[in-house]
């Protein structure tokens, strides 16, 4: 499970602010849809996603990996049954959310305009 740009854009309430606000920038750039090489196959870019990964406390901003060995998201926090983990792990109930590498990449060079910090790194 995985939530696109499209829902972080229609999550924002504007008659209540303080819940959750979009920036700017962030509303600008979505309608061009101009995701570049950060979208998936299906066009769209990928914000956040679910993993059958452990978390606790002091993980956020552990990195999530791939079977490869791939950095693909950076884990943030946890579903509400992810919250006994320092008891038990329950593997079919808990789940780490983590936000797409892709997405960080994106903010990093569309949103940010800093795209020349992107040049430092190396890419498969």
């Amino acid at each position: 499970y995985y939530t696109p740009l499209n829902g972080v854009i229609e999550t924002e309430n504007p008659a209540n602010p303080t819940a959750f606000t979009v920036p700017a920038k962030l509303k600008e750039l979505y309608p061009a849809k101009d995701f570049g090489r950060y979208a998936n196959a299906a066009g769209e870019l990928p914000t956040c996603f679910l993993a059958d990964c452990d978390i606790t406390g002091g993980n956020s901003g552990s990195p999530v990996l791939n079977a490869r060995g791939s950095l693909i998201g950076l884990a943030f926090d946890g579903n509400w049954e992810a919250m006994s983990g320092d008891v038990a792990f329950e593997p079919e109930l808990q789940r780490t959310i983590a936000v797409d590498v892709r997405y960080v990449l994106f903010v990093i060079d569309k949103f940010a305009g800093a795209g020349w910090l992107l040049d430092e790194l190396q890419f498969e």
